[in-house]
């Protein structure tokens, strides 16, 4: 078992943050500081190099998080290992997992229930950012499963398919909008509301104007936001178009609070991908959640 100590050491490693870290782990900064110096004191070496506000690893650090790293993969083959020999044998489980926003606004929720209760001895945590960050996450160890759009083809990361989703043009029920019967060229003239910078959702957007020769740059852009939920909530009450994932409008839909925009000619699907750092893959609590969630997602389908 990895101790206390080390657990606290890789997520200040993690973060290069005194600071950051006591926010993530619930700890004071003081405590933090003196289990570190615990081991610094134990290894006989400095851990941490400090300028100002700033800290960086030693060298000997850096050895100790690349081994610690290690060590954890180690730790949970082996629980995973002696789980299988002896069904009895069932230690604290806890799983990070990160999703980009429709996943975890509008995929996740509904079933984390029902694994939670088929893994009494699992303790989750689910971080809400867009595909970008979360590849980031996963590769700087912060997050050990992710599920985003796309796929980077980095030769570290396995990708595993999750599902497909559209997303689709919407606006108000009270828009004058709903009335028309959409084309391509339509887009030229009709106020646009769509995501931020970064987002899976304007990128697939993108790419799929950019194959009917159409530039996002010369289209009417009234406003940017950040979050399915704040332009969702946007169009409601304006007279712009908005494409948004089709899991995150489906009650709106049925509702009538939005009315679907079918455009001829455009269609924006996007696929969403299970990713794990390579040699993860067999873990066993991310491997059955990856499991669960396929099998799940198959029957709501």
């Amino acid at each position: 078992m990895l101790s206390h100590k080390h657990l606290i050491f890789m997520e200040v490693a993690r973060v290069l943050s005194f600071t950051k870290a006591s926010e993530t782990l619930f700890i004071s900064q003081s405590a933090i500081s003196k289990q570190v110096k615990g081991l610094e004191e134990f290894y006989k070496i400095g851990l941490f190099e400090r300028s100002g506000n700033s800290i960086s690893l030693t060298a000997a650090g850096k050895l100790l998080y690349q081994k610690l790293l290690e060590a954890k993969q180690l730790q949970q083959e082996l629980h995973q290992a002696l789980s299988e020999l002896n069904e009895q044998f069932s230690p604290q489980v806890s799983m990070v997992i990160g999703a980009s926003t429709t996943i975890s606004l509008y995929i996740l929720p509904p079933v984390l229930s029902a694994f939670l209760q088929q893994n009494p001895n699992t303790q989750l945590t689910l971080k809400n950012r867009n595909s970008e960050n979360i590849l980031r996450a996963l590769l700087d160890h912060e997050i050990d499963l992710g599920i985003v759009e796309g796929v980077n083809k980095l030769s570290n990361v396995t990708y595993t398919p999750f599902l497909t989703d559209d997303v689709i043009a919407v606006c108000s029920s009270r828009n004058p909008l709903k009335k028309q019967q959409l084309e391509l060229k339509d887009l030229y003239n009709i106020p646009l509301a769509l995501r931020e910078p970064g987002s899976g959702t304007l990128a697939v957007l993108t790419e799929a104007l950019e194959n009917k020769k159409i530039k996002l740059l010369d289209l009417p852009v009234k406003i940017r936001l950040g979050g399915t939920e704040a332009l969702k909530n946007f169009v409601r009450v304006d007279t712009c178009l908005a494409f948004l994932p089709r899991q995150a409008v489906i009650k709106e839909l049925q509702s009538g609070e939005l009315v679907e925009m079918p455009i001829e000619g455009l269609s924006v699907r996007r696929n969403f991908n299970f990713i794990q750092r390579k040699g993860t893959e067999n873990n066993a609590p991310y491997r059955d959640f990856i499991q669960f969630m396929k099998r799940r997602y198959s029957k709501e389908e």
